[in-house]
């Protein structure tokens, strides 16, 4: 089971990583050509939302079941460990809560400059945030 939920975790990672990087173009694009929001950039930004909330939830599960997160929580000389078992964590979390206040933001965006601004925003930071602490040794040595 923990091997099935690792390896979906790591795939899904791809998805939520691309539809997160649609989503911040595409804002960043609606914002620099000073377009319409359309029904496609709601749903361009609302895929990217639900992407990473599976991985969210996912993760969250594979922490409680995997050998390198809870079990080794407190084991902060190690780098490695303390990687997976609360910096990826732990800025993930922060991370997918800005996503989420980015979309709640949008939402609430008067013009259509202002919901391209808050999604472009958040998300990106949300983005930067996601890549900054994936564990990247575990990706490419496999």
């Amino acid at each position: 089971m923990y091997h099935f939920i690792q390896k979906f975790h790591s795939g899904w990672a791809y998805l939520a990583l691309l539809l997160l990087v649609f989503a911040v173009a595409n804002s960043f694009m609606g914002m620099s050509s000073k377009r319409e929001f359309t029904a496609k950039d709601r749903k361009i930004a609302l895929f990217g939302l639900i992407a990473t909330h599976i991985q969210l939830v996912v993760g969250l599960i594979l922490y409680f079941v995997s050998p390198l997160g809870s079990a080794v929580f407190g084991q902060m000389k190690d780098a490695a460990l303390r990687l997976t078992s609360l910096e990826h964590p732990l800025t993930n979390i922060i991370a997918i809560v800005l996503i989420t206040i980015g979309w709640s933001k949008h939402k609430k965006g008067e013009t259509d400059a202002a919901k391209f601004k808050s999604i472009a925003v958040f998300y990106g930071i949300g983005l930067v945030l996601i890549l900054s602490r994936i564990p990247w040794s575990l990706w490419f040595n496999k």
